[in-house]
């Protein structure tokens, strides 16, 4: 009796990665429990041990509307126009939180799983699409105090109205993910050979979020600034958060150049960042 073919099938077989570009979506999908686990503990642990727990999900964007209103907009006299100053921030902010956490989460994968990674195989790309993931769950906590502010306003006298875009916000969140994702991995995989490179990423964030039209019109930069207008225009992510506040606002403008330059810069920065993710990961742990 013949019995090769039956022990040679095997479930699973680990081989070499000879591609330089591989998404690896059909081994992703094996592992999709796993990936479904990560997401859990990323959303559980993460303030298991605290005392507010899940309200620093609310906390932090409410605190954050409320200083740039009164440094921005009371101080500085930042125009907001037929909208509330602390609404309009608060829009913004929000749809800036999910980006950052994306970057933020990803951007350690190979530092903090390190343990992980040396004992056991798995898609490595798992653990970063798990914080993109997990953090959907944080946005849509905040995207909740968004809306019950906005009927608070809406029903006190302010001029709001949703714009019929907002039937494509989905997608521009799913945007927001996907850079965050790109960057994240591409700056994980350069911090596993320069350490320091980390202590620029809290530093980088905030310079950026300035530069990303978080708390002003991007009409207004280039009124004040003229010379330094350009600075925005080249930012992808100004016009995400300006697209997303016609949205959910009405107020600005949709560029549809900006938004196709957004989308083409996303889609590069992925597929970069996951080149270098995928060579990195072959070799990191001799270096972590």
């Amino acid at each position: 009796m013949n019995t090769t073919n039956n022990t040679n099938q095997w479930l699973f077989e680990i081989t070499p990665k000879n591609k330089f570009f591989s998404l690896n979506l059909k081994e992703v999908w094996q592992y999709r429990d796993l990936l479904f686990l990560f997401v859990k503990r990323d959303v559980i642990t993460v303030y298991k041990q605290t005392i507010l727990g899940p309200l620093w999900y609310l906390i932090q964007p409410l605190f954050t509307s409320i200083t740039f209103t009164i440094i921005f907009n009371n101080v500085a006299g930042i125009d907001t126009g037929t909208i509330p100053p602390f609404l309009f921030n608060l829009a913004g902010i929000t749809v800036w939180n999910y980006f950052t956490a994306c970057l933020n989460g990803t951007s350690d994968t190979f530092k903090a799983n390190a343990g992980i990674f040396g004992k056991v195989y798995f898609p490595r790309i798992i653990t970063p699409l798990s914080v993109v993931i997990s953090t959907l769950i944080k946005f849509g906590i905040q995207f909740l105090i968004f809306i019950v502010f906005y009927i608070y306003y809406y029903f006190n006298g302010a001029n709001l109205s949703v714009n019929s875009s907002i039937l494509f916000f989905p997608i521009l969140i799913i945007i927001m993910g996907i850079l965050g994702l790109g960057l994240g991995m591409l700056i994980s995989s350069m911090v596993t050979k320069y350490r320091d490179f980390s202590n620029l990423i809290g530093f980088g964030i905030q310079l950026l979020m300035y530069l990303s039209a978080v708390m002003y019109p991007m009409e207004l930069i280039k009124q004040k600034l003229p010379k330094y207008g350009w600075i925005v225009d080249y930012n992808p992510l100004a016009y995400v958060i300006e697209t997303s506040r016609y949205m959910l606002l009405n107020v600005g403008q949709i560029s549809i150049l900006g938004l196709v330059y957004t989308l083409g810069i996303t889609i590069v920065i992925f597929f970069i960042g996951l080149l270098v993710f995928n060579k990195t990961e072959k070799s990191f742990i001799d270096t972590v």
